[in-house]
């Protein structure tokens, strides 16, 4: 995903288009939580004009991690539609979006890329089933995973007993 100037100024004022399939599998390098990367599905459009490159496009994939309960894999969707702006000359182009300063008359969009999938990566992603083989243990001796809705509605063995504490107050004060 790499064009020259001269390749982009042919499109000024005019549509153009792009839709291809990419690998990025160096994130795997830059991420060791990432297992796996699909081939990464990119379609938008630029448009061109004599100061700037607007590129408009979507990127969709899924990448493969580790389920942060269990240790199998999920397959997390990529999907994210972004704006990518490109300053063709050196100026003072102020502005509250981020823009990237043009090198080597060349705008390369794989870098952008492969960091808008590195943001998307969750601190914390679960499967659905946690039985699934070669998962983690969810128990063992003397202990078990358990939810935070779960632990909620349980009430702590040790603790039982001041439950009925507050239902004899009660009881007695209403006579």
């Amino acid at each position: 995903m790499k064009w020259t100037l001269s390749q982009l100024q042919k499109y000024r004022n005019k549509d153009f288009s792009f839709d291809e399939m990419i690998r990025v599998d160096e994130i795997k390098q830059v991420d060791p939580s990432i297992r796996e990367v699909s081939p990464i599905h990119i379609m938008g459009r630029a448009d061109i004009d004599s100061t700037r490159v607007t590129f408009h496009f979507k990127i969709e994939g899924h990448l493969i991690l580790p389920c942060s309960r269990t240790l199998v894999d999920v397959n997390y969707p990529i999907n994210v539609e972004t704006t990518e702006t490109f300053l063709l000359q050196d100026s003072d182009y102020v502005t509250d979006d981020e823009v990237h300063q043009l090198k080597d008359d060349c705008i390369d969009l794989s870098p952008v890329i492969r960091e808008i999938i590195l943001l998307e990566v969750p601190m914390q992603v679960f499967c659905d089933d946690v039985n699934s083989e070669g998962a983690a243990p969810q128990s063992g001796k003397d202990w078990e995973v358990v939810r935070e809705d779960e632990l909620s509605k349980k009430i702590d063995p040790r603790l039982a007993g001041l439950a009925k504490f507050f239902d004899d107050n009660n009881s007695s004060s209403d006579s």
